[in-house]
């Protein structure tokens, strides 16, 4: 696999060309449905071997081994070509990797009808765990049950665990009075742990995943107190407890979203977190990169001082987003776009897409019929390849989508060039 980014005057057929990769595979491999308007900026992954790489222009064996964690000289003597040696663009180079270890990935899904059924079926070989969200969590303890009992049957066909996420949302939000309700009440927190026990026995689960947020500060402990219960109770039954953790750069951060998440109680307490790195560009906020990877940084940073790496999960958004200019706080509501309808609406506006490598993120502004200005911030197969190098670079157990569906047909090849999935 290698991911190519479309210059002027190139199409499908100069590509296929150059790589030796006949157009239709480019197109399925890329869900392009509109093959005679390529982008230029688009990054396009081309099904080729994993060990070839094409040269691109201004690539050196300096760059090319970096990207690829080797050498010079090992390049070189592959290749039988001197480590001084001039590339040339369109030259075929066997590039030898390290070998892929073994990762797990979670994917949270909120659709369980037909489109959510056919995406558990096309991401069910490069996932570990499938998470239906949510089951919402009543004052009184009881849960609001899912119709996902196909979507669950689906993902174990296909050796993929589902795990049974709680959340304390309420109406069209996370809601904190219900969340103190839950931890601070005995009898509610024991109809919900007789309640998760009973579904995940009945439907299947493997797991239990929390997704508490905005949590009162003062609920801190009676958080993590309860996450000893639960763990305790469900451990003794065979069962996995995982959390859902908000984006914290310091175990002193201010928030209502941040302060009651202590990193390294869920980190002894909990099998493993999922760090919910992503929304720092989101619907009601400026125009800016979703997950950009200079603040996951900052976060990872913080949560391997507090939490064992095999045990976090990093989130890792697969969608975007159009903010329409100018952005007014407390007015403005962006659209979500999937990455391949972000791609095409680049296609559509005939508009180069740019790519920004601070937050490892592509964007792009056009102006609509209205004449009113855009700007677009999205996810394409080389913001997934950078986040990827985090997991690697960090050793972590893996990361977690947010969320399906969405249409990012170029997950799975650019996910297994890098990682082999754990499966059960």
């Amino acid at each position: 696999m290698q991911i190519h980014v479309v210059r002027p005057g190139q199409s499908l057929w100069s590509l296929s060309q150059l790589y030796r990769v006949s157009v239709q595979d480019i197109i399925n491999t890329n869900g392009i449905t509109q093959p005679n308007q390529l982008v230029v900026g688009q990054a396009l992954v081309i099904p080729i071997p994993r060990r070839t790489y094409v040269v691109q222009p201004g690539d050196s064996l300096y760059t090319i081994a970096e990207q690829f964690g080797t050498s010079v000289a090992t390049i070189a003597g592959q290749n039988q070509i001197s480590p001084s040696a001039q590339l040339t663009a369109g030259q075929v180079l066997q590039v030898p990797r390290t070998t892929r270890r073994t990762i797990e990935v979670n994917a949270y899904l909120t659709d369980f009808g037909q489109r959510g059924q056919q995406t558990v079926q096309q991401i069910g070989p490069v996932i570990t765990y499938l998470s239906p969200f949510s089951y919402h969590v009543g004052r009184d303890g009881s849960l609001t049950p899912l119709n996902d009992t196909t979507v669950l049957n689906l993902a174990k066909a296909q050796g993929v665990a589902p795990l049974l996420v709680i959340s304390n949302w309420e109406g069209a939000m996370f809601n904190s009075d219900l969340a103190h309700t839950i931890l601070n009440t005995q009898t509610v927190q024991e109809t919900l742990i007789n309640d998760v026990l009973n579904t995940m026995k009945s439907k299947g689960h493997r797991g239990l995943n929390i997704d508490f947020e905005y949590i009162y500060p003062y609920d801190r402990e009676p958080y993590n107190r309860f996450l000893q219960k639960v763990t305790t109770r469900l451990h003794a039954e065979g069962f996995t407890v995982s959390t859902a953790l908000a984006p914290k750069s310091s175990g002193t951060q201010q928030g209502l979203l941040y302060e009651a998440h202590d990193y390294p109680a869920h980190g002894r307490l909990a099998d493993f977190v999922v760090l919910m790195t992503y929304e720092w560009g989101w619907i009601g906020g400026p125009p800016m990169a979703v997950s950009p990877v200079n603040d996951i940084r900052k976060v990872l940073d913080y949560a391997v001082t507090a939490i064992p790496r095999d045990k976090i999960l990093m989130g890792m958004s697969i969608y975007g987003y159009d903010w329409t200019l100018p952005f007014v706080a407390g007015q403005s509501r962006a659209q979500t776009l999937t990455p391949l309808g972000a791609a095409q609406r680049a296609a559509t506006y005939n508009v180069p897409i740019g790519y920004d490598t601070g937050s490892e993120a592509p964007n792009y502004q056009y102006t609509d019929a209205a004449g009113r200005q855009h700007q677009v911030w999205f996810e394409d197969a080389r913001s997934f390849q950078a986040k990827l190098g985090l997991v690697q670079s960090y050793g972590l157990r893996g990361f977690s989508f947010w969320s399906y569906p969405t249409d990012f047909p170029q997950v799975p090849l650019v996910l297994t060039d890098s990682f082999r999935v754990r499966k059960f």
